[in-house]
């Protein structure tokens, strides 16, 4: 039974089962929201029963397969997402409704891992692999973005809390100033309006444009292009040696050897 579990769970007839299951829901509640179906939710409900259903049923046969050492299902990481995206489900829907509304963003989540796994489109398939594996070098941009932001509120404080409390008046608002010149929306009338308090006010701000705008964007630009590069090298078999490499590597090792034999006869006996 636990063999026949493993493999049903893990057919691809079930993953592919899933794919139309999520995306239809998805679809399904867009339309509810754009259009009128009222007459028709008990049918998107069915649709949405049917797909959490196949997804907590998913997990407990992966789950059974691997009894009684259950354990090893949650030293996989994409089973401990798959288990959470399933109890989230639950939860939402016998226990705290409200929850019950952000269960598409789950769902959709739950798809991508899905399609990183079916590689039902190669580029598709290298897209998202890049984009999971780039979301472990986020954290570390998040933190020196969020260092740079700390320092320039802490000084824009300073600088225009007295002429415009608004934006500067203290670390929320400045910090949300800040964020708001990060995306490069009108930040360039609130250089302006600064310049009126503080003659070199334009340094403080060309500074932060350049430092949060451009540095940190190429260095998660460049983090990205690495794995991107390294999944590449990854899937790229590694090339034959030809016969004149290996005896060009035959020679230098007997020479090598050659060497430590004559430097070993220099100790003596």
């Amino acid at each position: 039974m636990r063999g026949l579990a493993h493999r049903v769970a893990h057919a691809r007839r079930l993953q592919y089962l899933l794919v139309a299951l999520i995306v239809g829901s998805g679809v399904l509640q867009g339309a509810a929201y754009q259009f009128d179906l009222e007459r028709h939710y008990q049918w998107i409900g069915a649709v949405w029963l049917l797909t959490i259903a196949t997804l907590v049923a998913e997990a407990l046969l992966k789950i059974f397969a691997l009894s009684p050492s259950v354990h090893r299902y949650f030293t996989d990481s994409r089973n401990v997402f798959d288990f959470l995206v399933a109890s989230f489900l639950i939860i939402g829907l016998t226990v705290y409704l409200p929850a019950a509304d952000y269960a598409v963003i789950i769902m959709w989540a739950r798809l991508l891992r899905l399609l990183r796994s079916l590689a039902i489109v190669q580029g598709m398939r290298l897209l998202l692999t890049v984009l999971f594996r780039s979301v472990r070098s986020v954290a570390s941009v998040a933190l020196l973005t969020g260092a740079i932001i700390y320092a320039y509120a802490l000084v824009g404080i300073i600088l225009f809390q007295e002429s415009d409390p608004s934006r500067w008046g203290d670390l929320g608002a400045a910090a949300s100033t800040l964020f708001q010149i990060l995306t490069l929306d009108n930040w360039a009338e609130i250089m302006r309006s600064a310049n009126d308090s503080a003659p070199f006010a334009w340094v403080y701000f060309l500074s932060f444009v350049i430092i949060s705008g451009f540095v940190v964007t190429n260095i998660f630009i460049a983090m990205v292009i690495k794995n991107l590069d390294d999944y590449q090298e990854e899937q790229t078999p590694p090339t034959p040696a030809s016969k004149e490499e290996i005896l060009r590597e035959l020679r230098s090792t007997r020479q090598s050897l050659r060497r430590l034999e004559e430097r070993l006869g220099e100790f003596p006996d």
